[in-house]
């Protein structure tokens, strides 16, 4: 999904994973370089960002670069401004229980960088999805494990 919603380009993507998997993966600055092409590392006080954070992120090409998230909604948005310029916008829609949407904001002017989201939005969706599965099987290996002539009382 590439749409033109000025002053921004949204990309986005659905995923087979609830709002909330979704958010807590695009929040926890641990996560990020698993998902963001552009970020090799992450130093911010805050392990899940809020309203305020602050710290800095180490580029691909090796720069460190400082942020500030500047919107926060919680489980809703969040954007930043990243080297003192506003950077990308994040939103999570739920579709239903199990399944989001995830939008990215690039500003127009960095229109390029929507090619740099559309790959994050790929990781994302793996990461969250296989988590998912991963959790469906731990469920399915705890029921399977119940002793079925067991009886309580």
């Amino acid at each position: 999904m590439l749409t033109l919603n000025y002053p921004c380009l949204e990309v986005g993507r659905d995923i087979n994973a609830s709002a909330s998997q979704v958010w807590d993966l695009i929040t926890d600055t641990a996560c990020w370089p698993q998902w963001g092409p552009s970020v090799r590392a992450v130093d911010c006080a805050d392990r899940y960002i809020r309203q305020g954070s602050r710290g800095r992120v180490q580029t691909s090409v090796g720069l460190w670069v400082a942020f500030q998230i500047t919107e926060y909604q919680r489980e809703r948005y969040w954007a930043w401004r990243v080297g003192g310029l506003r950077g990308t916008g994040h939103r999570v829609e739920p579709l239903c229980e199990s399944r989001s949407r995830l939008i990215f904001e690039v500003p127009v002017l960095a229109s390029p960088y929507a090619l740099v989201c559309k790959l994050a939005l790929t990781r994302i969706r793996s990461l969250a999805e296989r988590d998912v599965s991963r959790e469906g099987k731990l469920a399915d290996r705890s029921d399977n494990s119940k002793d079925p002539d067991s009886t309580s009382g």
